[in-house]
């Protein structure tokens, strides 16, 4: 039987159009996905869409349509990235399906079950962007730091509310159980801070009047169930919780993957409402930051938000997943330029991989008529692997670092081409190239080819299969062309 593995991005409000930050988060799990397929397990990879919530009910008003009807027009966006992106997710979650809303309730009926929910008057200062109560040491000049254009809106009125400060110690103890729960490792102290400096109850429900767009709480037509509480099960109800409990156990926990603004949702109050509803909790959130552009956050006032569709439109998938993954720091914020892209894409796609890739089959086709036979050159290969470790690639990989295990691959290309400089086979005479020694050489570049294709295929999938047809169809065709 196959070893299983899951994945999960966080889920998008449908209250904006897809942007390149989202695009980052799920090709970095869309890697990790095909990286574990290769290494032989089941994988379960899902992502999905968050269709509930204040901002998203504003939105509709805005564009003056119903709730469902605009939540479905933004869903088909979203979805639309899978092909855009090339990605190989096999679950695409809405918090407005039928059995997440039944998984939802069920999670507030157990957490209720255990005590964990009461009801209460309160008054406290929102932030629509994060859908979350602020206190005032959250704040920034009186704003929230993540959304500093918004103003913070008074709420005043009678609510759920979960026991979230019952957990403070049970979470304490999972972070130090687990140095690895949270990654990387400065997030996991951030939360630790955070923990011990109290946790307060947060709301999880609010008045149906005032904000209808919800799903009803178990026993009490009056409330909706807050976005929050409601977003997070989707990480459970898409394998199948509560009915479906042989896919459950078989998957879960599982690997999630979240912006560094998700952090407490994410890693804190998921994790104490999963111990309320007696459910294990994940086994590692790992946390990546925000992109810039041109050094600016990106903001449809500003005019700088990057549509990755126009940019995939422009310069082709595998480009804009390489300089996500090559040029974002895996874990820290990082800044999109055309002029940065182009740089990285010229310098390691087309002069790099491309260049070396046409240079060994264009030779190959001229010398031997697209045909190589001989034997692996121990003294060739150590030369191209010298500055790059297999091993290494796979351990960065694994610790999320894309962009070193991206850089060493890239290393190995030149590498390639670099012996053929030294090499210079097109100054040698037919005979000499004849020679079974040359023979060796010739085929201990493409099988180094091929090897490092397999370790880049979770990065690059449509340029890995590209360059295998070529190298079984003997066509030499132009990777990446200059920009």
């Amino acid at each position: 039987m196959k070893k299983k593995f899951y994945i999960t991005t966080a889920l998008p409000y449908v209250n904006a159009e897809p942007h390149i930050g989202f695009a980052l988060e799920i090709i970095q799990a869309d890697v990790i996905a095909r990286y574990f397929r290769q290494q032989g397990y089941e994988v379960f990879f899902n992502t999905g869409v968050d269709e509930h919530g204040l901002k998203v009910f504003r939105k509709t008003k805005e564009e003056n349509l119903e709730p469902q009807t605009y939540c479905d027009i933004c869903a088909k966006k979203y979805g639309d990235l899978k092909q855009a992106l090339n990605l190989s997710y096999n679950s695409f979650i809405r918090t407005t399906d039928s059995h997440h809303v039944k998984a939802a309730q069920e999670f507030w009926r157990r957490c209720d079950k255990n005590g964990d929910i009461y009801k209460k008057v309160y008054k406290i200062k929102y932030c629509v962007g994060c859908e979350l109560e602020k206190t005032e040491s959250e704040l920034v000049r009186g704003r929230c730091p993540i959304h500093s254009d918004q103003e913070l809106e008074i709420i005043e009125e009678e609510n759920y509310f979960f026991r979230y400060s019952k957990y403070q110690d049970k979470l304490l103890r999972l972070y130090q159980k687990d140095p690895q729960f949270v990654l990387p490792e400065s997030r996991l102290k951030e939360i630790k801070e955070f923990t011990k400096r109290g946790l307060e109850d947060f709301s999880i429900s609010r008045l149906k009047e005032k904000m209808p767009w919800g799903i009803p709480v178990p026993g009490d037509n009056k409330h909706v169930i807050s976005v929050w509480f409601d977003a997070l099960v989707n990480y459970i109800s898409c394998l199948g919780w509560p009915n479906d409990l042989k896919k459950f156990n078989d998957f879960w926990p599982g690997l999630q993957v979240a912006g560094k603004d998700n952090l407490r949702q994410q890693s804190s109050m998921w994790q104490s409402m999963l111990m309320s509803a007696g459910l294990s909790t994940s086994k590692q959130v790992f946390i990546h930051g925000f992109i810039t552009a041109n050094g600016q956050k990106m903001s449809k006032s500003l005019g700088n938000v990057v549509d990755p569709f126009e940019l995939v439109k422009k310069y082709g998938v595998d480009p804009v997943r390489y300089f996500l993954l090559r040029e974002i720091p895996p874990t820290e914020d990082g800044d999109y330029t055309e002029e940065k892209f182009k740089q990285r894409y010229n310098a390691d796609l087309a002069d790099g991989l491309g260049n070396t890739v046409s240079r060994v089959l264009t030779m190959i086709k001229k010398y031997y008529k697209g045909n190589i036979e001989g034997k692996e050159d121990n003294m060739v290969k150590d030369k191209i692997f010298s500055l790059i470790s297999i091993d290494s690639i796979k351990k960065c990989l694994l610790e999320f670092n894309f962009h070193l295990s991206l850089a060493q691959i890239i290393a190995g290309f030149k590498q390639i081409d670099k012996d053929i400089e030294d090499r210079r086979p097109w100054e040698l005479d037919k005979k000499t190239l004849k020679d079974p020694f040359y023979k060796n050489i010739f085929y201990t570049w493409v099988d180094s080819i091929k090897e490092l294709v397999h370790l880049l295929s979770p990065f690059l999938p449509e340029t890995s299969e590209k360059i295998l047809e070529q190298l079984k169809t003997k066509k030499v065709k132009p990777l990446f062309p200059r920009f």
